[in-house]
């Protein structure tokens, strides 16, 4: 009977096996169509059981498939994560392919590909391998729809990443809960913020900020969570779903009196919040209605984000009120949910350290049970909290790099130094460290230190002037300037992202130093060695015809040319800046007007530039915001609430926060902001006063102001820079802007 058992089960898994190597309706078949079209009839995709997650790749060279399919490439992997991963890692490391994070990139094909050497296996190193931050929900993902999201996933499941933050659409949820509880409609969409500070409403940090939320967000937000947990899971992902904290509508504290409700610390300038108590009796009842309602619409993997006292004080610093508090919110998931974990970013604890001493961060994190926490090790390529908490005194973690503040266009990013933390961290942490992660605040930076790490979680050894060599040719098309890559990894990508940081150019204006605390004007490198690049990425291409560009331009290219031109001039703009300083303390109002000139030209030319890769236009943002409107009232209430984010943010101390060069914010806003300026000093000259810089910056707010409320129309498409000289500048419009840069200012 035993014998017949094994049997059965055993032809039962070769036929489901056969059935999932010739079926159509896998997950990576349409994954491989999405990102290679037709090409991908030259990949044959097997599942093998395993614990482990793994990939192997190999030439299909038998004929014991069929003979259609000798000839071809075989990726087997456990699941159809893995598989995504091989095959990702294949045109990668072998085909010289890069499938970018951005929808905007395209994917530029080989004529062929070619089969593999022999078979390369990949095991990953650790189970869970985390993405994303609350923030990049505001920064990055407000305004995305299902295209937009559908591209993601996809990338997300080629870089093997398995535990994403899933929040989108939670507002739905939170409706019909606070409706319960004897709130109306009104009062529930004016007590949720606009859709762009939606994170840290969710965070408890501000509440009503931007809103009502009008219900057509909500309805749509709803529809597009259900579509985005479905496709996460087909690849084998752990959607990371939010539940409640104890963060309360002001209104509910009126409503309910008698529930244990306080307000929390003010955040950045913006009213305090209200928190619940988790020892008053209505905390878990609120949790049990979330949970559930929650659970009906999205489904649920067991794993729930809750983050009490983001940025802010708890109600008290005692260590049994601590332990209380977390004791409590894991009870509160576990009734609805046994098998509930809980994952919590611990960015509070680095960000209030010298608060969160050793025996109340004990307290709190030794209250629930082992293994039912997970810890995400937030900033570590700055501070490591495991290592300065006896690996938070044992309960699993997952080690973070964040590597960006507000989407600020920086090139920064140290793969050198993220490789040494890296595996010292994997050698020395133990078995407590389950996963490798990145909580970014916002993407379409830097993206190949993201790319590191993920495939860093395949590798047990990993050579960084290698990978960086494959990068480039996957990049490029080629390997012409792997030893410039090689040069802006060592010389260049040598510093942390910090919050603000940004160029002179985007800074608020001031004589010297910059004009608010963010943002804060800072490289380490010189900025001869980025214009030595430069130049070699501008001189290498010039040669390019249009029957050849087909076969030698990648988009990547252009992105790359994009972001270092931009970097050195907005770097540039300092001297600029200081010419400008320099003649006004020797009251030279000649020289001063000379150097407002060049100011002019520079965000002139660094704007055209910006404004040739979709990647670094504004338009766009502006456009998808604009795109959730059901009428025109609505749109240009949500392209009020893009604009401001990026900008004012929504007070004096996040002014500039999520600084960024943008094509259209450089010459409509940035620029604008500093010839008011020069203007104002220029005067003050002229008048022989000496200027009041803390005056005008009250003035300059009004400009910043009435930019957020206006509704001038940028490009949504590619602007070509037209040169004589490059009769293809339509097709590829980034190098004949580059080139002008080039013969311009760095000639």
């Amino acid at each position: 009977m035993r014998n017949h058992l094994q049997l059965s089960l055993l032809c039962l898994f070769f036929s489901v096996t056969t059935m999932m190597l010739y079926g159509q309706d896998r997950p990576i078949d349409g994954l491989a169509h999405r990102i290679l079209g037709d090409r991908d009839t030259s990949f044959v995709f097997v599942y093998r059981l395993d614990t482990t997650d793994y990939f192997q790749i190999e030439p299909v060279v038998s004929k014991s498939y069929s003979e259609a399919e000798t000839g071809k490439i075989k990726i087997t992997g456990n699941n159809d994560n893995s598989l995504a991963t091989g095959l990702n890692y294949y045109l990668k490391h072998i085909a010289g392919v890069h499938v970018s994070w951005l929808a905007c990139e395209p994917v530029t094909l080989p004529l062929h590909f070619w089969l593999p050497a022999g078979t390369i296996r990949k095991e990953a190193l650790v189970k869970d391998r985390f993405f994303l931050n609350y923030c990049t929900y505001g920064y990055t993902m407000p305004w995305w729809e299902w295209p937009q999201w559908e591209r993601f996933i996809d990338w997300m499941a080629l870089n093997g990443i398995n535990m994403p933050l899933a929040i989108t659409g939670q507002e739905a949820v939170w409706y019909d809960v606070w409706k319960e509880f004897g709130m109306t409609d009104e009062e529930i969409r004016s007590y949720f913020s606009g859709p762009a500070h939606l994170p840290w409403h969710r965070m408890a940090n501000l509440d009503s900020f931007g809103g009502p939320l009008p219900m057509s967000w909500i309805n749509g937000q709803r529809e597009l969570q259900q579509q985005i947990v479905a496709r996460e899971r087909e690849f084998n992902m752990t959607p990371v779903l939010p539940a409640f904290a104890g963060h309360v509508p002001k209104r509910f504290s009126e409503i309910h009196p008698e529930a244990d409700i306080q307000q929390l610390s003010a955040w950045c300038g913006f009213d305090p919040t209200y928190f619940l108590n988790s020892t008053d009796p209505l905390f878990p009842i609120i949790q049990k209605s979330f949970m559930e309602k929650e659970i009906e619409l999205f489904g649920t993997d067991h794993i729930y984000g809750v983050d009490p006292f983001n940025e802010m004080d708890p109600p008290s610093w005692d260590p049994n009120y601590l332990a209380k508090v977390s004791e409590n919110i894991y009870a509160s998931l576990q009734q609805t949910d046994p098998a509930a974990r809980w994952l919590q970013m611990t960015w509070v604890f680095y960000y209030k350290r010298k608060s969160w001493t050793p025996e109340r961060l004990r307290a709190y994190l030794t209250a629930v049970p082992q293994d039912r926490l997970v810890l995400l090790d937030y900033f570590c390529e700055k501070t490591e909290v495991w290592r300065t908490t006896d690996g938070f005194y044992g309960q699993p973690f997952i080690w973070c790099y964040l590597g960006n503040f507000g989407g600020n266009t920086m090139l920064v990013g140290n793969i050198n130094e993220l490789e040494k933390k890296l595996s010292a961290a994997m050698e020395e942490a133990g078995s407590n460290m389950t996963g490798i992660g990145s909580t970014l605040e916002s993407f379409d930076v830097s993206p190949q230190i993201y790319e590191y790490l993920f495939d860093r979680v395949w590798n047990p050894q990993s050579n960084v002037h290698q990978w960086v060599d494959d990068w480039c040719v996957a990049r490029m098309g080629s390997g012409l300037h792997q030893d410039k890559w090689r040069l802006l990894i060592d010389s260049v990508y040598k510093d942390w992202s910090f919050y603000g940081l940004g160029t002179q150019l985007v800074a608020r204006p001031s004589l010297e130093g910059h004009g608010t605390y963010y943002t804060k004007p800072y490289y380490s490198y010189s900025n001869d060695t980025l214009k030595s690049i430069c130049k070699a990425f501008v001189r290498q291409y010039s040669y390019i015809q249009s029957d050849m560009a087909n076969t030698l331009w990648r988009n990547g290219y252009e992105y790359d040319l994009v972001n270092f031109f931009s970097q050195w001039m907005g770097n540039h703009f300092m001297d600029i800046r200081n010419e400008f300083t320099d003649a006004y303390k020797n009251r030279d109002i000649k020289e001063m007007k000379r150097q407002v000139k060049i100011a002019n030209q520079l965000f002139d030319d660094v704007d055209a530039l910006l404004n040739t890769h979709l990647a670094f236009m504004l338009g766009p943002w502006i456009e998808a915001a604009r795109n959730w409107g059901s009428n025109s009232e609505e749109k240009d209430y949500y392209e009020q609430q893009a604009r401001t984010l990026l900008t004012v943010w929504g007070g004096p101390i996040l002014n500039d926060y999520a600084n960024r060069m943008w094509g259209g914010l450089v010459k409509d806003y940035y620029a604008k902001r500093w010839n008011i300026f020069f203007e104002a000093v220029i005067k003050a000259v002229k008048q022989g006063k000496e200027f009041d810089e803390k005056a005008f910056g009250d003035e300059l707010s009004k400009f910043e102001y009435a930019w957020t409320e206006s509704h001038t129309k940028y490009p949504v498409k590619r602007q070509p820079v037209k040169q004589k000289w490059f009769p293809w500048y339509k097709d590829f419009p980034t190098f004949p802007a580059a080139y002008l840069i080039y013969k311009r200012w760095m000639e």
